[in-house]
């Protein structure tokens, strides 16, 4: 029985505890069993805290026990990226350049999970500082993509959405700067939420682009999702989240330029086939531009690059060949660009971002394929500098909208492996797009797929 625990949302789990049919030290010993068992468990986790888990399901336990449960998650386990600061526990973010380092407290996201009850389970591996889309890791570890064991899982929270695509992990918690979240949620058939920048702290998050970089949950369900999204941001504890009643009347946008452009034909054929789900569900689905998406996308090269580049040059520069070859480049592109250039980007982008969000206000949602592209090979990227260029930019452009726009957004399952939905919403709008993911979830996926 307890090896079905595995497999079920973080939700479930919670509920299961709240009548008593699960004890919390027991299910955090089976994940922890679960973790030491499997063959690619040093591929996804980067360090295993059974110290710590086990004080905190005993913690659990007691409060179980006695009936002061912090809320619906108390007692469940998850994971956490390499770049949340962790006490006593080392944090490299998947880099050479920050080996050993052990911080002294714990990230404010962490403390706030820790706070409502929650067990950490450990440290999962990620891309290099956060800057790819893929999950490649030469450096440290590539985590292994659920669907194809020749691929790599999407990135940069790679680690964080195989702990959960495995069933070592009821959900994980990773970074979002441009897709981050979306991607190895996407090629790894879970539900992960990109929230607003600006609406959950990174005090004591490993930053890569200060001004995009956000913090989400890769995990099982929209319910789970909203359930994380007031843990991590230290609110009450949500209520469990309640569908719009029907799609009906929900006016819905697939973005045509730009989100429909170079999509290979799984993805494509996966994301006609969700829309059309979602049709005969009652949504009214439109097909349109927006300008300024297709404007916007170009300064990709300058705000993002230029960001990173300020933050992480001078331990790059002291020593570049400890950073792998393809992520050194991308780093190093933000030299290229003035000071000018990089505030008028800015400039340019507010404008722009105000222009979508009048375009796109009468319609619930922005539809397109979270990626264009399938999880790539591998071996062919480690061998093909080309290949691995143009596939990093193609799995992130998709996601890289809602990163420019400042939106909210949320990748759903499609039922076709690797191939991710993605729902784009106004800023700081997380609660009327989990409820509209809870409505598109019930249409496009089995509820048996989310116990």
């Amino acid at each position: 029985m307890s090896q079905d625990w595995l497999f079920q949302s973080a939700s479930a789990l919670g509920r299961g505890i709240e009548r008593g049919d699960i004890d919390p030290v027991r299910l955090t010993e089976t994940y922890l069993e679960a973790i030491e068992a499997h063959p690619l468990r040093d591929r996804i986790y980067s360090v295993v805290t059974y110290e710590r888990a086990r004080a905190e399901a005993k913690a659990a336990a007691a409060r179980a026990a006695s009936g002061q449960r912090r809320g619906l998650l108390d007692g469940v386990p998850i994971s956490w990226k390499d770049l949340f600061d962790s006490a006593s526990i080392a944090t490299e973010a998947g880099s050479a350049y920050l080996k050993g380092r052990t911080p002294k407290e714990d990230a404010e996201v962490l403390d706030n999970a820790t706070k409502a009850g929650l067990v950490c389970l450990g440290k999962t591996h990620m891309s290099e500082l956060a800057f790819s889309g893929l999950g490649y890791n030469p450096v440290t570890e590539t985590p292994p993509c659920v669907n194809d064991p020749a691929a790599v899982p999407g990135g940069s929270s790679s680690g964080a959405a195989t702990s959960v695509a495995f069933g070592l992990a009821a959900a994980g918690i990773g970074s979002d700067t441009g897709g981050s979240v979306r991607i190895p949620s996407a090629w790894n058939d879970l539900t992960g939420l990109k929230t607003t920048h600006g609406l959950i702290s990174v005090k004591g998050v490993v930053p890569l682009c200060e001004t995009f970089d956000t913090v989400g949950p890769l995990c099982r369900s929209v319910e789970d999702a909203a359930q994380l999204l007031a843990v991590l941001s230290g609110s009450s504890p949500a209520a469990s989240v309640t569908p719009a009643p029907s799609l009906k009347g929900r006016r819905l946008l697939v973005l045509e330029e730009v989100g429909m452009e170079e999509l290979r034909p799984q993805p494509k054929a996966a994301f006609e086939s969700a829309v059309e789900k979602l049709a005969a569900a009652g949504a009214t689905v439109a097909r349109g531009n927006v300008r300024a998406v297709a404007t916007a996308m170009p300064l990709s090269a300058c705000l993002f690059t230029v960001d990173a580049y300020a933050q992480w040059h001078e331990e790059i520069e002291a020593d570049p060949d400890l950073m792998f070859h393809e992520i050194l480049d991308r780093f190093r592109a933000g030299g290229a660009f003035s000071g000018i250039e990089y505030v008028e980007g800015w400039m340019k982008l507010r404008a722009l971002r105000a222009d979508y969000l009048r375009d796109t206000a009468s319609y619930d949602a922005v539809l397109v394929p979270t990626s264009p592209v399938l999880p790539p090979n591998l071996e062919r990227l480690a061998t093909d500098s080309n290949f691995y260029v143009s596939e990093n930019l193609l799995a992130l452009r998709n996601t890289r909208i809602a990163n420019l726009m400042g939106l909210c957004a949320l990748n759903l399952p499609t039922g076709v492996p690797s191939c991710g939905l993605q729902v784009m919403a106004a800023p700081f709008t997380e609660g009327r797009l989990l409820r509209l993911g809870a409505a598109m979830e019930a249409v496009l996926t089995p509820a048996t797929n989310r116990t």
